[in-house]
């Protein structure tokens, strides 16, 4: 082969070269296309929605929030969402079977009420791919107890630990240990539908985060923050939340679900810290989240001696809704959810 021979091939192979590499996207494998979008259903509670951060879905008393959590970590991850959390939803009324009471906002239902929402697992079928779930506080009726402590804590000016009492004897305490043995139940047979319907979803039981970790920072008859319920009263509130905690997570291990821990990251964050460190809505407070939407007040709420402009009954705000979809983002992420 001569010197002009082998110029010649070492040309026309290195322009064979090139233009392989110039070669359309388009022309690669259809193997190689990108994978379909996980199907994700989000189900749970007014903590899952969002409940009181702008803006938020009127039509149905539901109050899910644009920024909430499943609609964050969809976005992010890019996941095909069907988002059915609900304010006040039980694992009971809600999850398994419809639920009738609906918690908003907006807090004052249109006349008639709201129309019956159907049970949230109906949106789980054999399609779907993930699922997160966030019940508990409405079922144990965490919202009444902290009602009943405000009651409490007003009749006896802000002194002693008269909610803790309550609630640690008598029938107080009954009612309670029997929400708390109905919930185990409930939530057991929710997960068990849950790997009925779709056998080969991942699976992630959601906590909630630090509400009143600590008391320090809390003034009696601040409305923003606790209201009239006892110092004394609160580690006993807080001891409530990390024991429902609890029971989440061990039901989360014993179906083989994943469990997401919102409550470590952000203790500290309660609606007793300061300033841009409270993640976590009073009991009437001003509103947080993009746009003007506004919720009208009931009559009991406009009873309430303070500014805040809703009564928004201990839920994250803007910040804590960052936090819980900065975590359920990262938990979805482990389950297999990144990188589509």
């Amino acid at each position: 082969m001569n010197a002009a021979t082998r110029i010649a091939l070492a040309t026309a192979t290195t322009l064979a070269a090139a233009a392989a590499a110039l070669a359309p996207v388009s022309a690669a494998p259809a193997a190689a296309a990108a994978a379909p979008a996980l199907n994700y259903v989000a189900l749970g509670d007014s903590y899952s929605a969002g409940a009181f951060v702008r803006p938020w879905d009127e039509g149905d008393g539901c109050g899910r929030s644009a920024v909430n959590y499943p609609r964050q970590a969809a976005a992010r991850l890019k996941l095909r969402l069907t988002d059915v959390t609900c304010s006040a939803a039980e694992v009971r009324a809600g999850a398994l079977e419809p639920q009738t009471e609906m918690g908003g906002p907006p807090s004052v239902p249109p006349r008639g009420g709201w129309t019956a929402r159907p049970p949230q697992l109906r949106a789980v079928s054999a399609a779907t791919d993930l699922v997160t779930v966030g019940f508990g506080g409405n079922s144990v009726g965490f919202a009444g107890i902290v009602q009943k402590c405000v009651e409490e804590g007003l009749a006896r000016f802000g002194l002693g630990r008269p909610c803790t009492s309550y609630y640690s004897g008598g029938a107080g305490a009954t009612a309670l240990e029997g929400r708390i043995t109905a919930l185990r139940a409930d939530f057991a047979t929710l997960l068990k539908e849950i790997r009925s319907r779709a056998p080969h979803a991942r699976v992630a039981v959601v906590g909630y985060p630090a509400v009143v970790d600590e008391a320090a920072g809390c003034r009696w008859g601040t409305w923003s923050q606790m209201g009239t319920v006892t110092k004394g009263d609160m580690p006993w509130l807080d001891s409530l939340e990390r024991r429902v905690n609890t029971l989440l997570r061990e039901q989360a291990a014993q179906s083989g679900a994943a469990y997401v821990d919102l409550y470590a990251g952000s203790a500290g964050h309660g609606v007793c810290s300061a300033g841009g460190q409270r993640w976590m809505y009073g009991i009437k407070d001003q509103l947080t989240g993009e746009g003007k939407q506004r919720d009208a007040p009931s009559d009991v709420c406009r009873m309430i001696p303070a500014r805040g402009e809703a009564c928004t009954v201990l839920h994250p705000n803007l910040a804590g809704v960052a936090h819980q979809a900065e975590v359920v983002t990262r938990a979805l992420a482990a389950l297999g959810a990144a990188g589509r």
